[in-house]
């Protein structure tokens, strides 16, 4: 059964980990799929993806853009809207960590994690909603953290933008429900994918699991069985919610 068959999806950050994950997830159950992506680096891997998401029977596209300037999210949307006929949901995936004690964060690593992380959340649900309400219909699904959630020594920056997403969702949930457009959040905790690989290795990788009830690191998989719920009908009554996708860590 196909959860999302004919939606048009929008997921930001998509060439690599989580983003990468849910893309393939919804082609899979029937999505047609725009993502974006913003190194010049990352091209090769966003066009091989789009190829092979064709090859799951939707239609796909990468655009380079990125989600933390409001105009490119602006062109990114219309372009959608204009090749595809809608947006039916759209995940903000985007996000970056600069990771260090507060002390040693500088004023221009604060700056680039908010405007990525939470800038970038503002600037496409912005472009997405109008659409959405004329529609009366739509999913919002913004990829929070476990650590905006409870805070994490060395991560400030990004535990303020995660924490931030969650209150815009809310917001978001009850400025929206009466036109049926859904806005919810994830809070991931670890997970395996390029941004983490560092917190397996050493004395302090064990640390770490033993803060999760289940044991392990999450998968880019679980999370994106996670967006599918949120973002197919099956989760129609539910909005305004932080989902903890974390093996238990937030216990």
């Amino acid at each position: 059964m196909q959860l999302l068959k004919n939606k048009v999806v929008i997921v930001t950050g998509a060439a690599r980990g989580i983003g990468e994950g849910i893309v393939r997830k919804f082609a899979e159950h029937g999505a047609h799929i725009a993502f974006t992506y913003v190194s010049e680096s990352s091209a090769p891997k966003a066009k091989a993806l789009e190829e092979e998401l064709w090859t799951k029977g939707v239609k796909a596209r990468a655009f380079r853009s990125n989600a933390a300037v409001f105009a490119d999210c602006e062109h990114f949307v219309n372009e959608v809207v204009k090749e595809f006929g809608t947006v039916d949901v759209c995940v903000n995936n985007a996000g970056i960590s600069k990771d260090n004690l507060l002390l040693r964060v500088t004023q221009e690593q604060w700056h680039e994690v908010i405007q990525t992380n939470l800038d970038s959340v503002y600037n496409l649900t912005k472009q997405v909603i109008k659409h959405m309400m004329k529609a009366k219909t739509g999913s919002i699904i913004n990829m929070s953290s476990i650590v905006g959630v409870r805070g994490n020594a060395g991560q400030a920056a990004y535990a303020a933008s995660k924490a931030g997403i969650i209150g815009f969702t809310k917001s978001i949930a009850l400025e929206l429900g009466s036109r049926n457009v859904r806005c919810n959040a994830i809070a991931p905790g670890f997970v395996e994918t390029d941004m983490t690989h560092y917190l397996k290795k050493g004395h302090g990788a064990a640390e770490f699991l033993k803060k999760i009830p289940l044991g392990r690191f999450g998968t880019t998989d679980e999370i994106a069985d996670t967006a599918l719920f949120l973002a197919s009908d099956m989760s129609s009554y539910i909005t305004g919610q932080v989902i903890s996708t974390c093996g238990g860590l937030n216990i």
